[in-house]
């Protein structure tokens, strides 16, 4: 998963380094910004579903957008190594664009659609142009954790071109068109992504006609290479040694397991996952691509979390899961709710890195993201495909409390009331922050949500769910206390969240999204927070007596 380091030879002063990289910076967030603005779906424009990247001609990634998702910058140079390697350059042309969504060579699952194209100056490829987009629709079942193959979670593009020397492969949009829902909206968010690529070209030719570059292989090495010594001396700083994690998902009838060991030597480090859970038959199976994006971001988080994230980051961390287990699935094995596994990486790797430095590591968070996918027929009488997430609250930090409703390890945003109720027959009765359920500690975690959902139209919505923590709850760090659990319910009775359903006329769905887990001894937490928690209702009076007692005293020792 990681390439070789570079033989670095610093060719630019500092100060030129600094603008360069800050106008790549910006020229990567301009081409998200177009893809924010002309995209269709709400979960690209309302959640941050995407991402933008550009890697040098040998895919390995330069900058990515700002917003982004953060296991896509995991992923997306990956995903644009192995075109490489299926479209060698020189059979490469000005205008072509390739396309896949194989869970494999991309993120895990088929609703996220890469779109890559490749950058010439003077008839020489020096870039890659990359986005990567969550569709709201692919086809096959609703998103959910049930479907048993990857078959049955809808269309997959294998690695092809979806432009030929700028003619577009309308054979493949028409495709692609008659296996989703809303072919509008999903060959929108493609064309959004196609203009997301075309500007990240235009102004990176632009810059390097102003500076004078013919390729960008010497900054490349010169940018990545002080981000692979600034996180070599970061993991120098920890001492040699394993150290090991476990935890638990929900899971289905049965937990997963997820096995952590960390090997430090010198300036690299190995994450292993032997010994975690064997692959489901259900949708729960992590790719390692998407498996090592989530590690490496919580390696990142902990070690070095300023430096610019760039393929130099990543090179000093290893990753291993064995063939066949949770996070290394063998074909035709599912993987639309990847998520549910996945996010939980990033914990794993804080959790055995919390002894070696406490001041670095938070809490868990209330987190995998949850969703609320539903199609059906909407007031206009057309059919609509929609994904809406939620979020739980952050895990409280080593000096100050989790913020609640917070997406980690992911960035998903809320989707706004307004949008739910104007894409889908639906009235969000309730919306609310969860008193309790935040984790009490010295820093307490951040509260989860309360979101109650009817069914507004004459006829049926077919609906799913990504939920978890329903079972286990995140456990607080360093004496802090867990955060509350999550739940599902149909007209006040618990249902099985891993399981597509009806939502009938008239029926009410309550979501109740996780609370992070707590830092430190709650005794010790400030009498002023505690007061201000029970004034803002985020703390019941009863829970404030119970954890944090009589004898708490305002005290800063963790």
């Amino acid at each position: 998963m990681t390439a070789p380091a570079t033989d670095r030879s610093y060719k630019f002063d500092p100060v030129s380094l600094q603008i360069l990289w800050s106008r790549i910076v910006a020229l990567v967030d301009e081409s998200a910004a177009t893809l924010v603005r002309t995209s269709f779906s709400t979960l690209v424009r309302e959640s941050n579903d995407f991402s933008c990247v550009i890697t040098d001609a040998r895919g390995y990634s330069l900058a990515q957008s700002t917003a982004s998702i953060p296991s896509f910058i995991g992923t997306l140079p990956a995903t644009v190594k192995l075109l490489l390697q299926q479209y060698p350059v020189e059979s490469l042309r000005p205008g072509d664009l390739l396309i896949t969504n194989d869970m494999h060579i991309g993120t895990g699952h088929l609703p996220d659609v890469n779109i890559v194209r490749p950058v010439f100056k003077n008839g020489r490829l020096v870039a890659m142009a990359a986005s990567v987009a969550h569709a709201p629709d692919i086809g096959g079942k609703l998103r959910a954790p049930d479907p048993r193959e990857v078959f049955e979670e809808g269309l997959q593009i294998p690695p092809m071109k979806l432009a030929d020397q700028g003619r577009l492969n309308e054979q493949l949009l028409m495709i692609v068109r008659a296996n989703v829902r809303v072919p509008d909206q999903v060959v929108g968010d493609l064309m959004a992504q196609m203009a997301a690529t075309e500007m990240a070209e235009r102004r990176l030719l632009e810059l390097m006609d102003e500076t004078g570059l013919e390729d960008l292989i010497d900054l490349a090495d010169t940018i990545q290479g002080y981000s692979e010594t600034a996180m070599r001396n970061a993991i120098r700083e920890l001492p040699d040694g394993e150290y090991d994690s476990e935890l638990a998902t929900d899971g289905l009838a049965e937990p997963i397991t997820v096995k952590c060991k960390i090997t430090v030597t010198g300036d690299e480090m190995l994450v292993d996952y032997t010994g975690s859970s064997p692959q489901v038959d259900r949708a729960l199976n992590v790719v390692p691509h998407y498996g090592y994006a989530y590690t490496v971001y919580g390696v990142k988080c902990a070690l070095a979390p300023s430096v610019p994230n760039n393929e130099g980051c990543f090179r000093p961390v290893r990753f291993y899961a064995p063939e066949g287990s949770i996070l290394n699935p063998r074909p035709p094995a599912a993987g639309g709710a990847r998520v549910l596994v996945g996010h939980y990486l990033t914990f794993a790797v804080m959790g055995a890195l919390a002894e070696a430095m406490p001041d670095r590591v938070l809490a868990a968070s209330g987190a995998p993201v949850w969703a609320f996918n539903v199609l059906g027929v909407n007031r206009n009488g057309a059919r609509f495909a929609n994904c809406f997430f939620f979020n739980g609250g952050l895990g409280a930090r080593p000096n100050d409390d989790g913020i609640h409703t917070l997406a980690f390890p992911g960035n998903t945003g809320n989707t706004p009331i307004e949008l739910m109720e104007s894409w889908a027959p639906i009235l969000i009765e309730k919306k609310e922050i969860r008193r309790d359920s935040g984790g009490p500690g010295k820093f307490r975690g951040g509260c989860g949500q309360t979101v109650v959902i009817r069914n507004m139209g004459s006829l049926p919505l077919t609906m799913s769910f990504l939920a978890e923590r329903t079972k286990t709850a995140a456990p607080g760090i360093f004496g802090g206390m867990a955060g509350g659990l999550g739940s599902v319910k149909s007209n006040g009775e618990e249902i099985n969240s891993k399981e597509t359903r009806l939502m009938m006329p008239g029926e009410r769905i309550e979501l109740s999204t996780p609370g992070g887990g707590g830092y430190g001894d709650p005794r010790v937490r400030d009498r002023a927070a505690v007061a201000r928690d029970v004034e803002y209702d985020r703390v019941s009076p009863q829970q404030a007596r119970e954890a944090y007692g009589p004898e708490q005293a305002a005290n800063d020792k963790p």
